[in-house]
């Protein structure tokens, strides 16, 4: 089993907005990590 921290980068990478970072704009950013952590 992973620990925390390695699950939590996992769930993100399935985020690939977030892993490539596609919004340019701080606050789409910081809303798509918000949305991914969910």
């Amino acid at each position: 089993m992973l620990p925390r921290p390695q699950n939590a980068f996992a769930r993100l990478k399935h985020f690939r907005a977030v892993a490539s970072r596609f919004d340019k704009l701080k606050r789409n950013y910081e809303s798509v990590i918000a949305m991914a952590c969910a």
